[in-house]
């Protein structure tokens, strides 16, 4: 900086008379002294620190110099609803993200009163250049602009919004270790003794509090893994991988299961010897989440007593992707997809392992094409995710899946969603549904496109139905992405692995391949999943090779059928997300050791 000429802001603050350039011309040198490098930001925080400058008045003008709106803002005035509003969309960013926007104090505001599409986000420091790749994470908004309020008032707004405390989760480290020990020489469980170990060990502030947990932290599901001397693991499953969240000691785990059964709807808390599934719904942060409830009763070295092993299956709708785009799909696979979806009639199965992104697919599919026109049906057991225009049947003991799908026919359905084709019974009314005029969509679980259509075959399904029932079958894959912030070129390559994804010795010499760290950002260099798929078109001569099938289908000749129509097989598909820097080949290998 020059001695009498600064920076516009600078310069403008010395214009208003804001500041005067004595103040600058004793600052600047100590700051230089000190080693410093002397941006704006940090001259404008020590003037405002060493002369008690007002900084409402200093932010107030440079929001003035750049054309920020600004906003005067009483928190305590702000209703329910607003407060509802900000808090939805500020919990749909990852904790990290939530923790930089309270450190850089900026939040989400409302939709701009013209324009819906417009989000307003209020900050003390609108001129921050940090800010802003926080915002750009917003989904649902097109545009987003940006108001300057004073620091005070976003701070004590980020009170009321940002800082919901745990409560269950208080002082319960302590209350569950005063907890007295069980006698634990009977081998049947003393309900009423189990009871008075429930209320005194403050039991249910932990489960509750643990749901909380889950759904702030991005979790998929919740693991209660009961084990020897009255101890239970309480592990979340983050980007796919299960991590340990807490080890709960001295607490029988037929207590820990006793309280989550209690408050789980259909399952019977008194019967220990079967599997059970049942389902929790609790308001957190303002938003209904559903927990899906699966129990079952395993074997323990202590053999007289009853465990039973719990996971919870968190499904946030606010996760749910309602545009195609949003899937990640690889160019041709993309292309392929919504020409299938573009068709009149015809099946599009998904396959694929569980927990491969099968539903998300699917659901953003029906998310797409939906609308008021049509008359869109599902059958699925159980009911994941709820689709708004949609009419999804939740099967019961007195509706059999079978029965459900011959009740649908009479139903004038367009688009039918089959959850899962398990036997011929089922894969022969769905391909009928695709035959007569509907456009279907499936699942099968099977390693990979092509052999999806050989399960169809050996369940019984005649290979002409196969060949002109179906547009689309896509096999897909979830891999860990690398986390952008600490990602770094691979310091030692694993060339046999690299090999069997698909690379080549020359390849490699002109491709940069990263490797995780691990940062604050991250979950051991990991952060978020993404598909890999593999999409395989009905083409004519597609359809032609399976209608000459004979004893078997011929899987490979139907891959390099497929391969010339521009199909990515699953490595392949891999291989591409390695060379953009998105996985490893680690993660890759992992997905499709099966393939």
């Amino acid at each position: 900086m020059a001695n009498k000429s600064y920076n516009r802001i600078i310069d403008h603050l010395l214009q208003k008379q804001i500041i005067v350039q004595q103040m600058v011309e004793d600052l600047l040198p100590q700051l230089q002294e000190n080693g410093k490098q002397v941006s704006t930001h940090a001259l404008l925080d020590a003037l405002i620190e060493k002369y008690q400058i007002d900084r409402h008045a200093a932010f107030s003008t440079i929001a003035e110099l750049y054309a920020f709106k600004q906003l005067d803002l009483d928190p305590e005035k702000i209703g329910d609803e607003q407060v509802e509003f900000i808090r939805q969309i500020f919990f749909e960013y990852s904790e990290e993200t939530r923790e930089l926007m309270v450190q850089k104090k900026v939040m989400p505001f409302r939709p701009h009163e013209s324009n819906r599409n417009i989000l307003i986000f209020i900050a003390a420091d609108p001129i921050d250049r940090d800010i802003y790749p926080l915002i750009r994470q917003t989904r649902g908004y097109s545009q987003f602009e940006v108001a300057y309020v004073r620091q005070q008032e976003v701070e004590e707004l980020l009170q009321k919004v940002a800082y919901v405390e745990n409560e269950f989760l208080k002082d319960i480290g302590e209350s569950l270790s005063n907890v007295e020990m069980m006698d634990d020489n009977s081998a049947q469980v003393d309900e009423a003794a189990l009871d008075a170990e429930i209320n005194r060990s403050m039991l249910t502030n932990l489960i509750e509090g643990t749901l909380v947990e889950a759904v702030r932290r991005g979790a998929s599901d919740v693991h209660f893994v009961p084990h020897a001397n009255n101890v239970t693991h309480i592990h979340f499953r983050l980007d796919g991988k299960l991590q340990l969240w807490h080890t709960l000691e001295k607490i029988k785990p037929e207590a820990v299961a006793a309280v989550i059964k209690d408050r789980s709807k259909n399952i019977d808390r008194f019967d220990r010897s079967i599997a059970q599934d049942g389902f929790i719904q609790r308001k957190i942060d303002g938003y209904f989440i559903r927990f899906r409830v699966s129990v079952l009763p395993i074997v323990s070295s202590e053999f007289q007593r009853s465990m039973e092993s719990i996971v919870i299956r968190v499904l946030d709708d606010r996760k749910v992707i309602v545009n195609l785009g949003e899937l990640g799909l690889q160019e041709q696979a993309a292309h392929d997809f919504c020409k299938a979806l573009a068709q009149p009639q015809g099946m599009v199965i998904l396959t694929g392992p569980t927990g491969s992104g099968k539903s998300t697919t699917l659901v953003a599919a029906l998310q797409t094409i939906k609308d008021d026109t049509k008359n869109i049906l599902t059958v699925e057991e159980p009911v994941e995710y709820l689709i708004d225009g949609v009419r999804q049947l939740r099967l019961n003991p007195k509706m059999t899946f079978e029965q459900a799908l011959r009740s649908i026919l009479r139903h004038d359905p367009d688009i039918v969603m089959v959850g899962e084709m398990r036997d011929l019974q089922t894969a022969n009314i769905g391909i009928a549904l695709a035959n007569t005029g509907h456009l279907t969509f499936s699942t099968l679980h099977t390693n990979d496109a092509p052999s999806a259509i050989s399960r169809l075959y050996m369940l019984g399904v005649e290979t002409f139905l196969i060949a002109n029932a179906i547009n689309l079958i896509m096999a897909q894959r979830l891999v860990r992405q690398l986390c952008p912030h600490c990602r770094r070129p691979v310091q030692k390559l694993d060339h046999d692995m690299a090999f069997r994804i698909g690379f080549t010795p020359e390849e490699l010499q002109k491709v940069t391949i990263y490797e995780p760290v691990g940062c604050s950002e991250c979950y051991g260099g990991y952060k978020g999943r993404v598909a890999i798929m593999e999409a395989l078109y009905f083409t004519r001569e597609i359809r032609h090779i399976i209608l000459n099938s004979k004893d078997t289908v011929d899987e490979e000749a139907i891959r390099e059928q497929a391969i010339q129509n521009g199909m990515l097989t699953l490595r392949a598909s891999g291989k591409n997300r390695v060379t953009n820097g998105i996985t490893t080949c680690e993660e890759v290998v992992a997905a499709t050791m099966d393939i």
